[in-house]
């Protein structure tokens, strides 16, 4: 695909250009709105009086915690459960460049951009203003995906800063950029003239770091960084929460995953396997949109899988979570899908929670939410050679092509009057979901800082002895 620029005014924001057709006019479930305005105070009263050995000022200062990279994030969370009836919201992975906007009914029929305006004013000009003195040079949206949201985005910080904002692409791959790098500023070509950038909002989701340099003067939200630390790198997520789990063991609290078994080679992928019950997830660390995740329950997904040609050296496999008959046994038990209330017809469908937060002056507070269901019915077992994607999958992208992409939305569940009753969760299922992504977010904040050094340059070093894959390496612009 060609990239290019064009210049998005003040006053151009158009809702109908930045909603689903189906979340434009709908309704926000009473619930929902309830919980996206409950203060932080009576969140940590709520969560410490269900779970009495959690440590209420441990809490409230994790809430309160001021991230200094990564501020700006969408955890993907299911809602699981024991036989016993134990239940948890699992994070699957939290995203650096999260979807989302398009799909969140609004909190204020009288405020029209909606949490797009909500972002750009607590946590992009912040940002903006604070960490960039004057205003030499221009304010630009990049980005190679989701260009609804993208678009949205610019309108909106052109509404807010009242200036003229770059609406940038950038495929990953494309033959000419409009951007380059000189003196670790970013410039784009505009108009046949190199201009600088002084801060960018980045939706690029494909290899981000072929493209961004690491240490940049140009303001960015996220920087590279959040994608190498875990935004967008599965491997060194994994990493970056079993190390928070330790800090925060103290206070009670723990990220609750999948069990993970990291630095896998390929030919390592069938043992792994095995050791689980022969069901599994195997994922590519640094694939988004629901590509490079590869759900195993018997040998023919397995050949599948290991049949793929695919460029990186270094995998993760993690315990699955199917149906009760057919989930994997990890060290804290078998957790299987709530799923879906069953619809007329007696069915349940896998669904998950996209929960998006962003970084104010008072701590990580959340933006958006949403929800995504399976193309096909959970069953109770599986017939021999059974496809279990289509039961599992939840992710609505579908990848037409090099950089061409599409959504399913017949699938798309919104935190609406008629949707969210749907899901079969509550008030406690979301505030769970926010501190799970809330706790997400710092884990991946706090490696992003790790890997920088004391003169502010990013420790290569340090990197490859967490993700030493010579592929990915070799891609890191630095």
């Amino acid at each position: 695909m060609t990239n290019t620029i064009t210049s998005i005014s003040p006053g151009m924001f158009k809702a109908e250009a930045h909603w689903y057709p189906k979340a434009l006019n709908a309704t926000i479930h009473p619930m929902v709105s309830y919980f996206m305005n409950l203060d932080p105070g009576r969140i940590v009263t709520r969560y410490c009086h269900l779970n009495p050995l959690v440590d209420p000022d441990g809490l409230r200062e994790i809430l309160a915690y001021q991230c200094k990279y990564f501020l700006w994030g969408g955890a993907d969370l299911i809602n699981a459960t024991t036989a016993q009836g134990r239940r948890r919201m699992v994070i699957i992975e939290n995203n650096s460049c999260p979807s989302g906007q398009k799909s969140m009914p609004l909190l204020d029929d009288h405020q029209e951009e909606g949490s797009y305006r909500l972002l750009v004013e607590r946590t992009f000009r912040p940002m903006v203003e604070k960490r960039q003195s004057g205003k030499e040079g221009r304010l630009a949206v990049i980005y190679d995906k989701n260009p609804m949201e993208a678009s949205g985005y610019a309108a909106t910080i052109a509404d807010v800063f009242q200036e003229d904002v770059l609406y940038i692409s950038d495929y990953y791959g494309a033959t000419e950029r409009k951007l380059r790098v000189e003196d670790d500023w970013l410039f784009a070509l505009h108009e046949g003239e190199w201009v600088r950038l002084r801060a960018a909002f980045r939706y690029l989701t494909q290899r981000p770091w072929t493209r961004i340099p690491l240490n940049c003067k140009t303001r960015i939200l996220n920087p590279i960084v959040t994608c190498l630390a875990g935004g967008r790198n599965k491997m060194v997520a994994a990493k970056a929460y079993d190390f928070f789990n330790g800090e925060i063991r103290k206070y009670g609290l723990k990220i609750h995953t999948p069990e993970t078994i990291w630095d896998v080679s390929r030919n390592e992928i069938p043992l792994w396997v095995a050791k689980l019950g022969g069901q599994a997830v195997v994922k590519v660390p640094y694939s988004n949109a629901g590509q490079g995740v590869y759900t195993i329950t018997n040998k023919r997904e397995l050949e599948a899988f290991m049949a793929e040609p695919i460029d990186y050296e270094r995998f993760i496999v993690q315990s699955l979570i199917g149906n009760y008959g057919w989930s994997s046994t990890g060290g804290d038990g078998k957790f299987f899908h709530v799923g879906t209330i069953p619809d007329k017809k007696g069915r349940t469908f896998v669904s998950d929670v996209r929960l998006m937060v962003s970084s104010t002056e008072d701590g990580l507070r959340p933006l958006a939410c949403y929800s995504r269901r399976a193309a096909d019915p959970l069953t109770d077992t599986l017939a021999a050679g059974a496809e279990s994607w289509s039961m599992l999958g939840t992710n609505l992208s579908e990848k037409l092509g090099d950089n061409q992409w599409s959504s399913d939305t017949n699938r798309l569940l919104l935190m609406d009057r008629r949707d969210f009753n749907k899901l079969g969760i509550g008030l406690d299922d979301l505030i769970e979901a926010y501190i799970q992504t809330v706790l997400s977010t710092i884990a991946i904040d706090q490696m992003a800082r790790k890997l920088f050094n004391s003169k502010g340059k990013f420790s290569l070093r340090l990197f490859s002895g967490l993700n030493n894959d010579p592929v990915l390496l070799s891609e890191i612009l630095a």
